[in-house]
């Protein structure tokens, strides 16, 4: 079931990747698609969805107290206003809601997250860079609290 799982995110994810390749974009528009080192550390895609929000998903490896595949998808809102006096480009801070799922050995550990970061995003350029920390509430098998935590960086297509 774990395979099958995987399989289907990995096929979703490639699929909504290659058919957004038409051109490059400016970061903070379109799909931007990456990777993020910590805990979890792997793939990262975040979709735009219009002014200041966002889905992010992420598919990667815990390399902390699971070692397993995580998947992980928030709904994302950017405040551009809070630092912007950056000089070039801008650097929201955001906030959001989601939910996280890992596969491993055992059973399946299911949490809501509440992630939190800042994305700097360049002048006309399509790369990002961002660091988030994700307080979770595991709610299956048992619960409990944990944290994720990554820096990562996005091409935008």
């Amino acid at each position: 079931m774990k395979k099958i799982l995987l399989t289907v995110f990995l096929t979703a994810f490639l699929s909504i990747s290659l058919t957004t390749i038409t051109q490059a974009q400016q970061a903070g528009e379109g799909v931007g698609i990456g990777f993020m080192v910590g805990e979890p550390t792997g793939l990262s895609l975040k979709s735009w969805t219009g002014g200041n929000n966002a889905f992010d998903v992420g598919l990667a490896w815990s390399l902390g107290r699971y070692d397993a595949v995580t998947i992980h998808a928030d709904y994302l809102w950017h405040n551009f206003d809070l630092f912007s006096e950056v000089q070039s480009g801008s650097l929201p801070f955001y906030y959001g809601i989601g939910g996280r799922i890992i596969m491993g050995d055992n059973d399946a550990v299911i949490g809501a997250r509440v992630p939190v970061g800042l994305n700097y995003l360049f002048d006309n350029s399509p790369v990002g860079l961002f660091l988030e920390v994700a307080p979770i509430f595991n709610l299956a098998p048992e619960t409990d609290f944990d944290v994720d935590g990554a820096l990562g960086v996005r091409f935008y297509l």
